[in-house]
């Protein structure tokens, strides 16, 4: 797939939108205390400093290429092509494992092989001796960052039981410097972390979904674009904005 395909522009231009994935892990869901994984980016960072987030980021050139032992379920792929490129389900759900693997350490794949020597960002995964595994992501919610910030990215959110990762749940020891204070926080205590707006948005989605381990027929799309912003339902009809 080209740059333009993946991207919509090129990697030099900060100014306009890229396609980024954002991953959700979900610990003890089904418990009573159930608990969402975030980390804080860095104070000196371009994009939401000093806030609390979920692991994720820009889809990279190189996403399209990585084989994916599993693939996304068939009804994430078809809302993921939804107001798409073609193609592009299949470097988002790759971007998300991947953000996960560089910034928690923790890895979503099944034992295995890679087939030939993995590229550079690729290579402490395959060193696990696991490949990437999209099975078990869950495409739950879209999201356009508004015109007017240092970035602006078309964000999918993935969400994943934390019982489908293949590593322990504690050990941070192979995560990047991207995030700091790595924590699995409580569904009960997270908003009282300094979260931006559209991460509130999104934990009220998931907290509506906590019993229900399908995947979505229908995802939310948050669409702030030059004119105005909506509330959009992929594969339904326009939402309207709470007052």
């Amino acid at each position: 797939m080209s740059k333009t395909a993946i991207q919509g522009v090129t990697s030099e231009d900060r100014t306009a939108i890229r396609n980024a994935a954002t991953i959700i892990a979900l610990r003890d869901r089904m418990g009573d205390n159930p608990k969402v994984l975030m980390g804080q980016r860095g104070a000196k960072a371009a994009f939401m400093p000093n806030k609390f987030v979920f692991p994720g980021g820009a889809v990279d050139l190189a996403d399209a290429d990585i084989p994916l032992a599993e693939p996304l379920p068939e009804v994430c792929r078809n809302r993921l092509a939804d107001q798409a490129s073609a193609g592009l389900d299949h470097a988002l759900a790759v971007a998300a494992i991947r953000e996960l693997w560089e910034e928690t350490g923790l890895i979503l794949g099944y034992p295995g092989a890679w087939q030939g020597e993995a590229i550079p960002d690729w290579q402490g995964f395959a060193a696990t001796g696991h490949l990437p595994s999209a099975r078990a992501l869950q495409f739950v919610f879209r999201a356009l960052t508004p015109p007017g910030r240092p970035r602006r990215f078309d964000a999918r959110f993935f969400l994943v039981d934390a019982d489908e990762i293949a590593s322990d749940l504690d050990d941070f020891s192979q995560a990047c410097d991207e995030l700091s204070h790595l924590q699995w926080i409580p569904l009960s205590e997270v908003r009282s972390f300094d979260l931006p707006f559209i991460t509130e948005v999104v934990l009220a989605e998931v907290t509506g979904r906590l019993k229900d381990r399908t995947p979505p027929q229908s995802v939310p799309y948050f669409c702030n674009n030059d004119e105005e912003s909506l509330f959009l339902q992929l594969k339904g009809h326009i939402m309207p904005l709470h007052e």
